[in-house]
């Protein structure tokens, strides 16, 4: 898609990031040769094509802008046929953008996930990586409890101890202790 391609997408994706981390995005954004003024641009961009009336939708945009997907595997949950497509990024080499979507192309779900042949870092409440595991890793743990906070690119996990991680397109951002979160007395 002109003006969007693995790289702008990237820069899209660390839009959202950049609320909840904006320090790793400031360090992220020199390792795709990006100013934040690029970063700017491509967000607009996205969000005119999500609201330009001759511009692709749902998967066919997706597709625009990153090309053809590396795998393609088709699902079926319940009665519903899907198709799960995965791209890799240039930004987390040890990870690839996941689009899950449902009949006529619309998008269901898209995150960042594991890549195959990358083993996940140990995960445990007490050991958590920023910007390493992504929520499949951290969601499988003993006691994991799933909240979705209400804003569709942001999901969190509270783990036993008062741990509460806040995952960003499904990459891990923040990982909050009980002590931090409490109110002053």
């Amino acid at each position: 898609m002109r003006g969007l391609a693995r790289r702008e997408f990237c820069l899209v994706l660390l839009r959202r990031m950049a609320d909840v981390r904006p320090d790793l995005v400031a360090e992220a954004l020199p390792r795709l040769g990006a100013t934040r003024a690029e970063a700017h641009a491509a967000h607009t961009r996205w969000q005119a094509l999500h609201h330009a009336p001759r511009a692709p939708r749902g998967l066919a945009l997706r597709s625009a802008v990153l090309g053809p997907p590396e795998e393609l595997e088709d699902r079926r949950f319940g009665d519903l046929d899907v198709q799960v497509r995965r791209w890799p990024l240039p930004l987390w080499p040890h990870l690839w953008w996941e689009v899950v979507s449902g009949p006529g192309g619309s998008v269901l779900h898209e995150h960042l996930s594991r890549a195959p042949g990358s083993p996940p870092p140990p995960a445990s409440a007490g050991d958590l990586r920023v910007w390493e595991h992504v929520l499949d890793d951290v969601v499988v743990l003993p006691g994991a409890r799933s909240v979705d906070p209400g804003v569709v690119t942001r999901w969190e996990v509270e783990l036993p101890a008062g741990v509460r991680t806040t995952f960003v397109w499904g990459l891990l951002q923040r990982v909050d202790q009980a002590a931090m979160r409490r109110a002053p007395a």
